[in-house]
């Protein structure tokens, strides 16, 4: 199946969904048919800010033409906090959509985890992931969300995380572990990977777009059918 990404929100969430997903796919022996359109960062986080999820699908939809035009079966959103207008899209789009986000619910629970923390852009954070979590309960920063969601923001709009953003971070999924009773922390910004990846932050970590690869590169694979999907999708 050829699968199409809606990347540049941000580029390095967009560089690790391509690099996880064609290893994946090497991985079980096929070779990844693959187009990406770049999108604007900065439209995003416009709409996300002022909750304009109409505009965005539409900068969406746009997108997802051009995918289907390339030949693209599927499209996937490479944000999760850009999915805050996915019914929007949806109901636009000219490809099926595969969710980053419904699939988590359930991963979650076959893991045995009850209770999860998030970090990620602010209004993923306060809406407890859009509110698709309904298996697993979800606890969120008790410190300031709206700095802690900019230091985010900075983040993937830069490509690049220093020392002091990561111990930010690093803190701040500490303490849901210690005083909230996380499980483990959920990486529900695809561009914390930069924060995270090669680093022991000392407690347990879920990157969320591993879940999302998973899906595509099985549908990459036609080891499941986008019918099979049509719930998280």
């Amino acid at each position: 199946m050829h699968i199409g990404l809606i990347g540049g929100i941000g580029v390095a969430a967009t560089i690790v969904y391509y690099q996880r997903l064609s290893a994946r796919v090497k991985a079980m022996g096929h070779v990844l048919d693959l187009t990406i359109v770049n999108a604007n960062i900065q439209d995003l986080i416009d709409n996300n800010t002022h909750w304009r999820p109409e505009a965005q699908a539409s900068c969406y939809a746009v997108l997802i033409d051009r995918l289907k035009r390339a030949g693209a079966d599927c499209a996937a959103i490479t944000s999760l906090g850009g999915h805050f207008c996915f019914p929007e899209t949806k109901a636009r789009a000219s490809l099926p959509l595969v969710s980053g986000i419904a699939p988590l619910d359930a991963h979650f629970a076959a893991n045995g985890l009850t209770r999860v923390g998030l970090l990620g852009v602010g209004s993923l954070m306060r809406s407890k992931m859009y509110g698709q979590l309904v298996k697993t309960e979800a606890v969120i920063p008790q410190t300031d969300m709206e700095a802690l969601g900019q230091v985010y923001q900075d983040v993937a709009t830069s490509g690049a995380c220093t020392q002091e953003q990561r111990d930010r971070f690093f803190a701040a999924g500490r303490a849901m572990v210690d005083q909230q009773g996380a499980q483990a922390i959920i990486l529900a910004g695809t561009d914390l990977n930069l924060a995270f990846d090669g680093y022991d932050p000392g407690f347990p970590v879920i990157d969320a777009l591993d879940v999302h690869v998973a899906l595509l590169a099985d549908l990459a694979c036609d080891k499941r059918d986008l019918s099979d999907v049509a719930d998280i999708s």
